[in-house]
């Protein structure tokens, strides 16, 4: 079996900005879908930050994420699982009140909102990971701690995770918890990394300056070999203009 694997898609990103949204869907229209299709995949994980606005939802942004995600997913029959992401949260000492379970309900849509849960696809049994809330850390890490599983999914703040380019997460959970999985897969962090242990697979598209010429994209794994394969987005939200003043105007634009 192989799965589709997205994260930090952020929808109404960028104080929900259209310009920002038309971005997005190039994306979903031009990268993600097509391959799906073409790879035959009937099942989607996404691994948090559906959406970017913790405190509200944007009508239009969210009509926009389901014209350009939701709705797809949906008419592919597409077997889509969802964990929440902190920007999907409203408090930040639980998950109880999230835009998921608020905003998409129309959807079939396993979503994973509460502590970790082990699920079976096609044998691997995989750690399904919400964010882990202050009011649920103490069962989260007894759950992690013996859960029957392979392979976790989650979305982490790991120590020594890079958070952003040269910076580095100092105050997060050890990673000594997960030591005893074969695999881990997170999303939260944007920038992608890899230390053969545990994978953090990066937004699928730049979102600030932070994530200027670093590869975005989606992945798909394969329960059986374990292998993940990258699919990049060829699209690029920030380009570098080098003007140097040594030279005349004509110099320069030849």
């Amino acid at each position: 079996m192989r799965i589709g694997l997205i994260t930090d898609t952020h929808f109404g990103g960028k104080n929900d900005n259209l310009a920002f949204s038309s971005f997005q869907r190039k994306f979903y229209e031009g990268t993600l879908f097509p391959i799906l299709d073409r790879e035959g995949i009937t099942t989607v994980i996404h691994l948090g930050d559906t959406f970017d606005r913790r405190k509200y939802s944007n009508f239009l942004s969210l009509k926009l994420a389901k014209e350009m995600f939701f709705d797809p997913i949906r008419e592919r029959g597409i077997d889509l699982h969802v964990l929440l992401g902190n920007h999907d949260c409203y408090y930040k000492t639980t998950n109880e009140v999230n835009s998921m379970s608020l905003t998409c309900n129309e959807y079939d849509i396993h979503l994973y909102e509460d502590t970790p849960e082990v699920i079976n696809f096609d044998g691997l049994n995989v750690l399904m990971t919400p964010w882990i809330a202050p009011d649920k850390y103490a069962e989260s890490m007894r759950i992690i701690s013996k859960a029957k599983a392979d392979v976790v999914m989650g979305h982490l703040p790991l120590q020594g995770a890079e958070m952003l380019t040269n910076v580095y997460c100092d105050d997060g959970i050890e990673r000594k918890h997960f030591k005893r999985f074969e695999r881990v897969f997170s999303g939260h962090f944007h920038v992608q990394q890899d230390d053969g242990h545990i994978r953090y697979l990066g937004a699928p598209y730049e979102i600030t300056w932070n994530d200027y010429n670093s590869k975005k994209g989606f992945h798909i794994l394969d329960t059986e070999t374990r292998e993940v394969e990258f699919f990049q987005n060829p699209n690029r939200l920030f380009k570098k203009i080098f003007y140097d003043d040594g030279h005349t105007c004509d110099e320069m634009l030849n």
